[in-house]
């Protein structure tokens, strides 16, 4: 969040990009429902793209750490969940291949993620299971040669752009397994084949990133194609969701950054009854709040993402973060609405886009009352409560 330190060249040189990419064209592709092509395309041209995977397979080799700072500056220019969402799969979805694949499936696949070429979807939410993830539905059948895979997926993000679909799939029915979180395997499975349907979700906000609706209809996913050990990847999976949740407490820090420096402007600029907002404590006191949790929230994704690239247990930092930063940018684009007044509902004036996309970090990609759970019962060791 600061100007100096270890990582100021990577903050220097991703603002070097965002610069390119001003107010009016995420304005634009928000209202177009338009990918941001351009955006991505500086990005992947740069090497942004792959900073997290392996050097040995064309990208970064860095950690998830730098990963973090990467996606925190893209949403802190103003981009938000709209810039950040473009290329997050890519940081942190193919964490699984690149920790369980194959030699086969990593050369075939990390190199075309790191250069831009690759754009993979996230297949685990269902309509029914939420994130009850215990609870799929969507079987992987054996055949000769690999699978079919029936079921349905729900908020696939990029599902419509998408080569491929890091796809989570029963492969032995719950009632079989002694275990809940048994039985489950990962897949990269093609997306674009007859066999799949993808209808895009109307929703509230980030709409330049499409969310979209994903049914398998006896789709084939060849034994090439799975992700490390049948039955087991439900665990493997976890290397994704840990550094999921890191990663998106960076980007609402990122949101409530820019959303605290807009308000902070305008309470400066902006006079009323001879004196400009920003002497008002109504005005001031809630910013420099904000600001604050937002500096809190910034300890704890440091800490996550350092106990994650250090190999060590992160769960509770991990989530920690999330529900930490997710609160504090809400809570900080709220603010900068009401700094702006009537003017802060206005699109032309953007911190109602940083509201709305601040607003899913709360419920996406878990919801703050899970991360409230997962605390209580394996942190504090209290009863399991769902």
């Amino acid at each position: 969040m600061t100007d100096t330190g270890p990582h100021f060249e990577l903050r220097q040189g991703v603002r070097r990009i965002c610069a390119d990419f001003p107010d009016e064209y995420w304005r634009r592709c928000e209202a177009d429902h338009a990918f941001p092509w351009a955006f991505y395309e500086a990005f992947a041209d740069a090497g942004w793209v792959g900073v997290a995977i392996p050097a040995e397979f064309g990208g970064g080799g860095a950690g998830i750490t730098e990963a973090s700072i990467l996606l925190e500056e893209i949403a802190a220019s103003g981009a938000c969940l709209n810039g950040c969402s473009a290329i997050h799969l890519s940081v942190f979805g193919m964490n699984p291949v690149v920790k369980h694949g194959s030699d086969w499936m990593k050369a075939t696949y990390l190199p075309r993620v790191a250069s831009g070429e690759l754009h993979v979807s996230f297949g685990v939410t269902e309509p029914d299971a939420g994130t009850d993830t215990t609870n799929i539905s969507t079987r992987a059948t054996k055949v000769e040669g690999g699978y079919r895979v029936r079921g349905r997926k729900i908020w696939n993000s990029k599902g419509d752009i998408a080569e491929k679909c890091l796809l989570l799939a029963r492969t032995t029915p719950l009632a079989d397994v002694s275990k809940r979180t048994d039985g489950m395997t990962l897949f990269l499975i093609d997306m674009k084949v007859p066999e799949i349907g993808i209808e895009p979700i109307p929703k509230l906000g980030r709409n330049a990133v499409t969310s979209c609706e994903v049914s398998f209809d006896d789709a084939f996913v060849s034994d090439a194609d799975v992700v490390g050990e049948v039955g087991r990847g439900f665990k493997q999976l976890i290397d994704g969701l840990n550094p999921e949740r890191i990663l998106l407490a960076a980007e609402a820090l990122g949101i409530g950054r820019v959303a605290v420096q807009r308000a902070v402007a305008y309470a400066n600029d902006r006079v009323v009854f001879g004196r400009p907002i920003g002497k008002n404590q109504g005005i001031s006191f809630p910013l420099a709040d904000a600001h604050m949790r937002l500096r809190a929230a910034e300890m704890m994704i440091r800490e996550a993402s350092a106990r994650y690239d250090a190999g060590l247990p992160c769960g509770e930092e991990a989530n920690s973060a999330k529900y930490l930063a997710a609160d504090a940018a809400f809570q900080a684009a709220d603010h900068a609405i009401q700094t702006y007044g009537g003017m802060g509902y206005a699109t032309e004036y953007d911190v109602e886009r940083y509201w709305r996309e601040a607003r899913l970090i709360r419920i996406a990609p878990i919801s703050q009352e899970m991360v409230l759970n997962y605390v209580a019962e394996h942190v504090l060791g209290l009863p399991r409560s769902y």
